[in-house]
Order: C-alpha cells, then structure tokens, then sequence
C-alpha cells in the first residue's frame, strides 16, 4: 500500500499489478513471514474486545492470524489495493474481519478509534511525507494510551545487513527504514516510548519491530 502525497502514485504489492498472486508466495516461502509475524502479534499485546488495526493488510495474511489469535477482540484490515482486499475477503471466509480501502495518509476512521494500530512492510513503500503523515494519522485514530506495532525494514545491525542495504535502499522508499529514521518520525508524530522490540535478519534484509505508545 502506497500513495504519494498529491496521491497520484500507487505501488501495488511488489510495485508491479503482475506480480501481485506471487506475493503470498514470496512473503510465506522466502521472507518467513509467519515466523515474523506471529513475533509482531505477540509484542502486541492484544486484550479481549480491544478493537486493532491491521494498516495495509495486503492480503490478509496478518489480519487473519490477528483474528484467529485473539478471537474476541475487533479486527479490520485496510489497504489501498481493491484487488489484494478481494484476496483477503477470501482468505477470511468464516471470519469476522471488517475489510475496509483506504490510504495510510488519510485514514477513513474518526478520532480515537483503535486500542492497537499494527502494520507489516508497509511503511516501505510510502515517501517520506507521507511516511510522516502515516504516524500522524495513526496517532489520530488510536485511543489515549493505545499502541503502535511496525514491522518493516529497519536500521542493519551487522555488517551482512549493511551489505545487503547498499542494494536494497535503492528499491522504493526504504532508505528512510534502512536509515534508522522511522522511530525519529514516529516520536515527532507525538508517540511515547518509541524503541526497537525486536530485530530479523531476511533475504531482503534487516527487519524491525518498532513499538510506540500514544500519550506514553
């Protein structure tokens, strides 16, 4: 999920529309993202009947492991991309997830609506003023005391992972992840306790989970 700020550009999953049925594939059998994941649900620290946001659902791998995880809490997926929410429609049969379209940088919720916002590699994808935009809005919609949980490329710890940045910071809009920027934004968006939880080593490169607290 992408959008420039005069939302004129969109990057669908792997930036080109016909690559998008490969990317479950790419994201289950290279990336290991259910290992990953399922590390991002349980920093998350879900409590029944909370209501979470799962912010560029992508096809719903997330969102549908989030609901089957912690059945009574409330979950909706939003994406920009109409064809990979159809996807996740059909991923969630027998679920009840709300699916709604609709962009990080004008999120389509009122004030204080969610007690966690999560998001998995999305922040990537966005320029930077929409990456601060993004924290913006997420702090609008999250009720005082509420959580953010980010899982996406992140600052490298080693030197293979500063290797594997040369090349990866050119694709899309990761410098700023690979820079180590995105706890900076997420604090001048006004979130608290902003801290690295936990780190993964990928094929692709480092990844991150960024925690933050809205009023912390």
């Amino acid at each position: 999920m992408s959008q420039s700020s005069n939302e004129k550009r969109y990057i669908p999953a792997l930036s080109f529309r016909w690559l998008t049925p490969l990317y479950d594939p790419l994201l289950k059998w290279v990336m290991r993202e259910e290992t990953f994941k399922r590390k991002l649900i349980q920093q998350a620290n879900i409590q029944p009947h909370m209501k979470i946001l799962d912010l560029g659902c992508g096809t719903g791998t997330l969102t549908v492991m989030l609901r089957r995880a912690h059945p009574e809490a409330e979950v909706t997926g939003l994406d920009g991309d109409p064809e990979v929410l159809e996807i996740a429609r059909e991923k969630s049969r027998g679920l009840d997830v709300q699916w709604d379209e609709g962009l990080a940088s004008s999120l389509p919720y009122p004030d204080s609506a969610f007690d966690r916002v999560v998001t998995s590699l999305v922040i990537h994808h966005l320029v930077t003023a929409d990456k601060r935009r993004a924290f913006e809005e997420i702090y609008r919609v999250l009720k005082p005391r509420g959580e953010l949980y980010i899982l996406d490329f992140g600052a490298p710890h080693s030197s293979l992972t500063r290797f594997m940045t040369t090349y990866m910071r050119r694709l899309e809009e990761t410098a700023d992840n690979f820079d180590g920027l995105i706890p900076r934004f997420v604090t001048e968006a006004g979130f608290g306790g902003v801290k690295e939880a936990e780190n993964f080593v990928t094929v692709f490169g480092p990844l991150s989970i960024i925690q933050a607290m809205k009023g912390a």
